[in-house]
């Protein structure tokens, strides 16, 4: 196949002006290259991209990690290539006998590390795993009470996300911005009202436990499910270091297996439910699994062993360094976010949000500081919004705890930010810096064989 003489693909007006313009100059440059020159283009841009984010960054994007090395090979191994359908021991696919057998072992683990009776871990991702447990919980045009963007809700939760598409009517679950957490007053008198089939905890950003048997509470009282999005939690979780709640009042517990949990992409839904283990497991397989990759599985074993070993230790760690990321940051008058009614204000996790305004919001200030090879993201907090910008920054401590970062390294980052922010320094002189700090850190902590 001639791969030059075919057309550029049309325009779609629909995305952003930067995306659209981004395409278009990359699909003509690759478009007049010959196929060794693309494949060489691709060995390169992956070296690249390694590189910048594991040596010459400092990541505090909440949403991602580094694996233990030795996970992302098992990723690689050619397990997962092959078809994989149905149960451990009853496959549809015969010769696997070797390679279910991970399947069991990671069940058995997940179930140890969150004292869970029901582990499903063939899904894809932390958004395929909330739309499992949607669809295992309730039918379309019923009602989910959700955080919405401005208390963190992931997309997933949102209209516009899988709860959306699904077909489930989205109700914001009423927030007190004093202490991050659920206002349970106003929840009760709204699902009394609204009669919700789910009550979603939890989301993008999670700085404070939440009233987990409360909310539990008032879902018996109208006929609701309780749903926990862990995706950012649960390597604090299996370290004992933040809520257990499952065992607090939450039917379901969904999370993705990257971020504090420190695997590689994937996604599981826990429950203490036998019924709605089976109805999760349906929706699971066939229903949104039929074949899954059993390189993820040996993977994800992997990362699971490591949390077994580590992950008290870890956990505490990431709490420790988001705590002292964020005095620090304090004292360089950079506006952390408070919230007055909690013991310890600025944060009881491995999160930290900062007030955007200042900045001109937080798309703008991360886009700064991405410049001197610090990695944030916005968020949206529960205060007036910013016009066409985010109100807030979110830092996560999950990856550079995993490089060896400890307490009293958190002072250096946290100048690194003020220097940017608040001082309005260049951010290319700032980042000849962070690359000087970054290179101190090269061996991967709390991973077994590290």
């Amino acid at each position: 196949m001639d791969f030059i003489s075919h057309p550029a693909l049309p325009k779609r007006p629909w995305l952003p002006e930067p995306a659209q313009r981004f395409i278009a100059e990359q699909e003509a440059r690759y478009a007049a290259l010959s196929l060794p020159e693309l494949e060489a283009e691709l060995l390169d841009l992956v070296n690249a991209q390694q590189h910048h984010l594991d040596q010459d960054c400092i990541m505090l994007y909440a949403g991602t990690n580094v694996p233990n090395p030795r996970a992302a090979a098992l990723l690689a191994s050619d397990i997962g290539n092959r078809p994989n359908l149905g149960y451990p021991g009853a496959k549809y696919n015969l010769g696997m006998r070797q390679a279910e057998q991970l399947e069991v072992m990671l069940g058995l683990l997940l179930r140890r590390l969150f004292r869970a009776d029901f582990a499903e871990h063939r899904l894809a991702s932390g958004s395929m795993a909330n739309l499992c447990a949607f669809m295992a919980t309730a039918q379309p045009g019923e009602v989910a009470m959700v955080f919405d963007e401005s208390a963190a809700g992931h997309a997933t939760h949102q209209s516009y996300g899988a709860a959306g598409l699904y077909g489930l009517r989205v109700h914001p679950i009423p927030f007190d911005a004093e202490r991050m957490d659920v206002d349970v007053p106003q929840l009760r008198e709204q699902a009394h009202h609204l009669r919700p089939r789910l009550i979603v905890l939890a989301g993008s950003m999670c700085l404070f436990p939440y009233s987990v048997a409360d909310v539990r509470a008032i879902a018996d009282e109208v006929g609701a499910w309780v749903i926990y999005d862990a995706a950012h939690m649960s390597g604090l979780i299996a370290g004992g270091a933040f809520q257990q709640a499952l065992h607090e009042g939450a039917h379901v517990m969904t999370s993705s297996t990257y971020k504090s949990f420190g695997g590689v992409p994937g996604g599981f839904v826990l429950t203490n439910e036998p019924a709605l283990a089976q109805r999760i497991e349906a929706v699971a397989y066939p229903g949104l699994s039929a074949n899954f990759d059993l390189g993820r599985t040996a993977a994800l074993c992997l990362a699971a062993l490591d949390l077994l070993a580590h992950g008290e230790e870890y956990a505490a760690t990431m709490i420790a360094n988001a705590q002292a990321l964020a005095e620090a940051l304090a004292e360089r008058d950079v506006p952390v976010f408070r919230a007055a009614g909690r013991s310890h204000p600025f944060t009881q996790s491995q999160h930290v949000a900062i007030r955007a305004a200042p900045f001109g919001g937080g798309n703008r200030a991360s886009a700064r500081l991405a410049e001197a090879n610090v990695i944030a993201s916005s968020i949206g907090l529960p205060e007036a919004p910013i016009p066409d910008d985010a109100n807030g920054i979110r830092l996560g401590t999950q990856e550079v705890t995993r490089w060896g970062m400890r307490p009293e390294h958190m002072p250096t980052i946290a100048e690194f930010i003020a220097r940017v922010l608040v001082r309005g320094e260049p951010p290319a002189r700032v980042r000849a810096d962070v690359l000087d700090f970054r290179r101190k850190f090269t061996h991967l902590h709390f991973i077994r064989g590290g």
